[in-house]
């Protein structure tokens, strides 16, 4: 009988085939005393698989195809530059040394005290990167407890190797990246794992491979056989058990359908995304890493609406310099060829200290603690060397530099002051910059959105990030799984908090963009047209879809829509206006 199973859609689409369950069993890891004159042997020991490990993700990353997203190498390369962070080469050492313990144990107790440092960061990318800390250990675990000086096959990568993947669906505990390398190669459908969210690695990997998946999953592999026929629905998050012919009718015409809907986006590529009425909205792209401006370019994008630079401060035991700040910017740039960037300054979690080797308080509320610009301003040695970057950078292309998580105008005075210093220190250095490079601000805590109009008349421009703005706004966690149920981006106050800031840059004479997760699901676009919104930046793939929806709008009737949807105090009134906006 069909029964369905349900996790967290995070790329879209639908896969129907066979089951193919990757079993991993994580190695068990004992601790017992090493006799004082073998420790420099447990040492070496340790050294020797973190070399081992070193060398196996180095083979996989020879493997990765010059057709590949960008986002697969990167993955890789972090987690080797994971095995050369002091975090993973010096602390277990240390630990060997004064406990007298085994590499591994040592290994574990390190492994502990990151995830922990990890958890504890208000960022939820950043939360997700814990996913790659496992992952590494994992993989320098079974290489000491298989403790054989000529093992060097990553055994997880020999099995799906060895194994026919092709029209299957993965379901998983996690994925790593290396397993990804191969399942590219080998015409896996789909990917179902019991752990993650919409912002770990095996998500951003999916929608970059366009292969359906759902994350978050728990205990599905109980309740799933091997080779047993699944259809997994990416968009809804559901898994289809006990396959019938009907249901099987339903969803083959559903790709079917997809397939069409994908040959039609297709053809709006380079095309402008004008309404019915006449208004040309921009439509930008949101990029983690370097490599991907690769799909910025290839969805034809009005530019960078969001790149963020976190990726530069992780796993090394100090902040980057300048030149290695510039560098990353200039690839984009170039890859980009003359459209608009935005770079936002580091926005790091409250622990961040404690990442780049620093001592200092650990922060029991990280949300509400150091963090993004707070501690930009705080910790100038960290921030010049990223501001004198930026405005490098602006002297080679269209760049704009963001500030996020701004809550007070005097945190808006210190960054301009120091950039007016920075751009002195250029001029006396005889650098080139762009001496009117835009200068804006996120708003993403409520105060900044209710003091809107103060923050607009210092900016050059606005970029509303719902995702922090959401869960302020209605003091949840969107990613704990007890209250993330109440994450609702059609609050009233959340929609109140949107329009009044779109307003505020109406009122100024300055664009106001919106990046958070809402500007790329399409069922809330006609929502924010009618809010005034003319400016959307979201993950790339979502672009097209977006633009679709509109180019078949009538801003003149939405915005009379939404109007009467901020005035309404009654909930049934107010769910039927919703399904009004959807509809129009």
């Amino acid at each position: 009988m069909p029964f369905s199973l349900h996790g967290i859609g995070v790329s879209r689409g639908y896969a129907i085939g066979r089951t193919y369950l990757l079993q991993r069993n994580q190695p068990e890891i004992t601790e017992y005393t090493i006799p004082d004159n073998i420790i420099e042997d447990e040492v070496r020991r340790f050294l020797n698989g973190l070399d081992l490990a070193r060398r196996q993700l180095q083979d996989i990353r020879g493997r990765v195809s010059v057709t590949a997203p960008g986002d697969i190498g990167a993955f890789i390369d972090t987690h080797l530059l994971m095995l050369q962070d002091a975090s993973f080469t010096e602390a277990p050492i240390h630990l060997i040394r004064s406990r007298r313990c085994n590499a591994e144990w040592a290994l574990k107790i390190q492994q502990d005290l990151l995830v922990r440092m990890f958890d504890e960061m208000d960022d939820p990318y950043l939360r997700t990167r814990k996913d790659d800390v496992d992952h590494v250990v994992r993989r320098v675990q079974r290489i000491l407890v298989t403790d054989d000086p000529a093992y060097f096959n990553d055994p997880d990568y020999a099995e799906m190797a060895a194994s026919r993947l092709e029209g299957r669906v993965i379901v998983a505990d996690d994925l790593t990246p290396a397993d990804t390398i191969l399942m590219q190669h080998q015409g896996v459908l789909a990917f179902v794992t019991e752990y993650g969210g919409p912002l770990s690695h095996t998500a951003i990997l999916a929608r970059s491979l366009g292969i359906p998946a759902i994350v978050g999953a728990r205990n599905i592999r109980n309740y799933l056989g091997h080779d047993e026929p699944v259809i997994v629905d990416g968009r809804q998050g559901i898994i289809l058990v006990g396959l019938d012919e009907r249901i099987l009718r339903y969803y083959r015409e559903k790709q079917r359908e997809e397939r069409r809907q994908q040959r039609e986006l297709n053809k709006l590529k380079g095309k402008p995304a004008v309404t019915r009425d006449g208004i040309t909205i921009s439509l930008h792209a949101n990029i983690e890493l370097p490599e991907d401006a690769l799909a910025v370019r290839d969805v034809a994008a009005d530019g960078v609406g969001l790149y963020r630079t976190e990726f530069l401060f992780m796993n090394r035991a100090s902040f980057p310099d300048e030149e290695e700040h510039l560098a990353s910017y200039l690839h984009v740039i170039k890859t980009l060829e003359g459209i608009p960037v935005t770079i936002r300054t580091a926005d790091l979690g409250a622990d961040k200290q404690l990442d780049s080797g620093r001592s200092g308080q650990v922060c029991t509320n990280p949300a509400m603690g150091l963090r993004a610009i707070r501690m930009c301003l705080k910790d100038l040695g960290m921030f010049r060397p990223q501001l004198r970057a930026i405005l490098r950078a602006s002297a080679h292309g269209s760049v704009r530099m963001m500030i996020p998580m701004l809550a007070s105008i005097q945190e808006v005075f210190q960054v301009l002051k120091l950039v007016q210093e920075t751009k002195q220190e250029l001029r006396e250095r005889g650098l080139a910059f762009d001496e009117h490079m835009p200068v804006g601000g996120m708003i993403e805590v409520p105060a900044a959105a209710v003091c809107a109009e103060q923050f607009a008349h210092y900016m050059d421009f606005l970029s509303i990030g719902t995702n922090d703005l959401i869960q302020y706004t209605l003091a949840i966690d969107r990613v704990d799984d007890e209250v993330n149920y109440l994450f609702d981006p059609l609050h009233p106050a959340v929609l109140t908090l949107i329009h009044h800031t779109i307003r505020a840059g109406q009122k100024a004479g300055i664009p106001v963009s919106l990046c958070g997760e809402m500007a790329g699901d399409s069922r809330y676009t006609r929502l924010l047209l009618g809010l005034g919104l003319t400016e959307f930046s979201m993950h790339p793939t979502g672009l097209l879809e977006i633009k679709k929806v509109i180019q078949g709008s009538v801003v003149s009737e939405l915005n009379a829509i939404v109007g009467r949807l901020l005035h309404t105090t009654d909930a049934e009134k107010y769910a039927e206006i919703l399904k009004d906006i959807a509809q129009n």
